[in-house]
């Protein structure tokens, strides 16, 4: 049985992942994110509220998980986020599954994990597609955002692996320090070469 390629999509904070995925998806490429998910499952309702009560108490509310609450519960301190992340992980591969035997039968499927390197994730994808930018695009990007500081921004860079080491890493690199029409162009191009690939 074929099944589709599987295309890991991974950047740095700022880089423009969410805006590239968005263009996979508008070509008819499904795509999957893990970030929408746990989202989705931290909300009134969702299957992580228990197990992150029990584990951190207080953290939860009426509409669900208060990530302002477990953010500040998990900042700075590896094992609580080791706890956190041994009850969201299996959770989220579980609906990865789910999504790939959806969407068996389409020639090209996107994961869109942000910490792919990081956590291993690599290594269950066909190939790696890095998105990046300058580092001066990037950081104004992010300092745009709401509630975020110069000090929040490089904690989440220490989380995560360099931008040239991912770079180095990826089979292809879509660069978003250019226009949208030129990102976009380099998106359809890329999904053409793995089309024929497939």
């Amino acid at each position: 049985m074929t099944r589709p390629i599987i295309i890991g999509l991974t950047g740095s904070i700022g880089m423009g992942k969410s805006t590239v995925a968005e263009m996979f998806q508008r070509r008819g490429v499904p795509v999957f994110d893990a970030d929408a998910e746990v989202r989705k499952m931290q909300r009134a309702g969702g299957e992580l509220i228990a197990p992150i009560e029990a584990a951190f108490p207080g953290s939860t509310g009426p509409e669900g998980v208060r990530r302002d609450a477990l953010g500040g519960l998990v900042f700075g301190d590896k094992q609580a986020l080791a706890r956190l992340e041994a009850i969201v992980h299996p959770a989220v591969a579980a609906k990865r599954a789910e999504f790939l035997i959806e969407h068996g039968g389409a020639p090209l499927v996107v994961f869109d994990i942000p910490l792919l390197f990081e956590k291993g994730g690599h290594e269950s994808v066909d190939t790696v597609v890095v998105v990046s930018a300058p580092v001066d695009v990037q950081r104004k990007r992010v300092l745009a955002r709401e509630g975020m500081s110069p000090e929040k921004f490089a904690h989440i860079l220490s989380l995560q692996a360099p931008d040239s080491e991912k770079r180095a890493r990826a089979d292809h690199v879509i660069e978003t320090g250019t226009s949208l029409a030129e990102t976009e162009a380099a998106v359809a191009d890329l999904i053409e070469r793995l089309r024929a690939s497939a």
